[in-house]
């Protein structure tokens, strides 16, 4: 029985989900042309900067693309 480790997108997802405490509606990480970016909606910036916060614990020298809507 194998299970495969997790992808970097699945990684950058559940740290930000953590760090956000799930306050990011409609999350979806993708990875696009050496850049992870990361959508959904929520109704704070400070949430916003928590999200791209928990993707950058992931990825301190990538580039991260912060595509979060604040409503």
């Amino acid at each position: 029985m194998s299970t495969k480790p997790p992808t970097l997108v699945e990684i950058v997802q559940k740290n930000v989900l953590n760090r956000t405490n799930r306050r990011v509606k409609q999350l979806s990480v993708e990875e696009t042309d050496g850049a992870v970016v990361i959508r959904g909606k929520t109704d704070s910036f400070h949430i916003k900067q928590l999200a791209l916060h928990g993707a950058r614990e992931v990825l301190p020298e990538g580039r991260v693309v912060n595509a979060i809507q604040v409503a």
